[in-house]
């Protein structure tokens, strides 16, 4: 099982900023589930106060029904009491993935899906959850 990763995150500080730029080929919900798990060691090594997630990958999004696998598996992981911004960079996919920002709200992250990087960073500064 040591397929080479379908994905790449490049990551910049800015103040209590996180940027995670993420870019490849997406798809399923193993690929999810890596990319975010190597998000939450970063996280935890850098502890950011906010989290911009800026999403390029191609293919779709892991499906409605397993969502909420996804974001159970997040639980713990270190994203807690960060404010975590995702940016979709494919508009038509923003309802699917709304579909998991209210499943995280529900678990109590502090996370928003917006469809552009200006719109998240001015939530991540000024927002209300």
């Amino acid at each position: 099982m040591n397929a080479p990763a379908s994905f790449r995150i490049d990551y910049q500080r800015h103040g209590s900023l996180l940027r995670a730029h993420v870019t490849g080929i997406n798809g399923t919900l193993e690929t999810t589930l890596a990319y975010w798990m190597a998000m939450a060691e970063e996280v935890r090594r850098d502890l950011p106060r906010n989290l911009l997630v800026v999403d390029d990958m191609e293919g779709d999004p892991p499906p409605p029904e397993q969502l909420a696998e996804f974001v159970q598996a997040m639980v713990g992981l270190g994203f807690e009491g960060v404010r975590v911004a995702y940016v979709e960079a494919h508009a038509l996919q923003i309802p699917e993935v709304e579909h998991g920002e209210i499943l995280a709200r529900e678990q109590g992250f502090d996370a928003r899906v917006l469809g552009n990087e200006t719109d998240a960073a001015l939530w991540l500064r000024h927002g209300m959850s």
